[in-house]
C-alpha cells in the first residue's frame, strides 16, 4: 500500500492570493510550504483511490503521473474537498464514487453531468476497494451534520485519515481507530491561532498519544504557520507529494 499527499494546503492553499506573509513568499519560490488544496491519493496492485478530490486536482494528478483513478472517496460536502472531481470531464466518465448519501447526493447535485457510479456507504461498516479494506468513521465538523474519516487496512496495516474534524472525535470512532501504523490528521493552525472546525497541533497531538499512533503527519495546514523548514522543528507536517509506503 501506498499513501501520497497529493495536497496538503487548507481551503485557500498556501501561497493565499494577495498575501505577503513570510510563509506565503516562502511557497512563491516554490519550496514545500506551497501547498494545494486537500486530496490524498491510496494506491495498491490492484489500482487507485483518491480520498477527496480537492480543486488542484488537475494539476496534482499531472504531478504524481496518475492516468486511472478506480474510485473516490467523499469525506464531507465542502468545496475544497470535492470541486477539482470537475476535472474529470472527458478524461475519465463513470467514475466511481463512496461516502454517506448526503454527501453524495449535494455533491453530485453540482458534478452530475459526469455521471459517476454513486456508492452510499454508512459509517463503521468496512468495505473493499483496489484490495484493500476502508472503513468511513464519524468525526465532528461543524455546520456539517455528518462528516468522516477515513481507515484503511491492508493486512495487519492501519492507516487512520481524520478527515476535517474537531477534536472531539466520538468514543466509538476513537475505539475503531485506536492504535494506527500512520495517523493522518487535521490539523490546520499552530495553537497560537484560534480556530472552531478543525484541530490545531496541539490537540492533533493529543489525539495521536491517545489513539496510540506509531507515526502522525499533520495535514490541511494553513498559511499560519512559519515556513516549512522552520515548522518541521516544532510540528510533523505534511507535504505536497510526501509519501509513506507499507509492505
Amino acid at each position: 500500500m501506498k499513501i501520497t499527499l497529493l495536497g496538503t494546503g487548507d481551503a485557500t492553499g498556501t501561497p493565499v492570493i494577495g498575501c505577503n506573509c513570510p510563509t506565503c513568499q516562502d511557497a512563491h519560490k516554490g519550496g514545500k510550504s506551497q501547498r494545494t488544496r486537500f486530496a490524498i491519493l491510496v494506491e495498491s496492485s490492484e489500482g487507485t483511490v483518491l480520498i477527496d478530490s480537492g480543486p488542484d486536482l488537475r494539476y496534482q494528478l499531472l504531478k504524481q503521473g496518475t492516468k486511472h483513478i478506480d474510485g473516490v472517496i467523499w469525506t464531507h460536502g465542502h468545496y475544497d474537498h470535492f470541486a477539482g472531481f470537475a476535472e474529470f470531464h472527458r478524461v475519465q466518465y463513470n467514475v466511481d464514487v463512496y461516502g454517506l448519501p448526503e454527501t453524495l447526493e449535494y455533491i453530485l447535485d453540482y458534478l452530475h453531468f459526469l455521471r459517476p457510479k454513486m456508492h452510499k456507504q454508512e459509517m463503521y461498516e468496512p468495505f473493499e476497494l483496489i484490495g484493500l479494506e476502508f472503513t468511513l468513521f464519524e468525526v465532528i465538523h461543524p455546520p456539517v451534520k455528518r462528516s468522516i474519516g477515513v481507515m484503511i487496512k491492508d493486512g495487519d496495516t492501519k492507516v487512520v485519515i481524520t478527515g476535517d474534524t474537531q477534536r472531539d472525535i466520538p468514543k466509538k470512532s476513537i475505539e475503531m481507530i485506536m492504535e494506527p501504523d500512520l495517523l493522518i490528521a487535521d490539523a490546520i493552525v499552530p495553537p497560537t491561532v484560534e480556530v472552531k472546525k478543525h484541530m490545531n497541533t496541539e490537540e492533533a497531538s493529543d489525539l495521536a498519544r491517545e489513539i496510540k499512533a506509531k507515526e502522525v503527519v499533520f495535514t490541511h495546514l494553513s498559511h499560519f504557520f512559519k515556513p516549512h523548514e522552520e515548522a518541521i522543528k516544532e510540528y510533523p507536517l505534511g507535504y505536497d507529494g510526501m509519501v509513506f509506503e507499507y509492505p
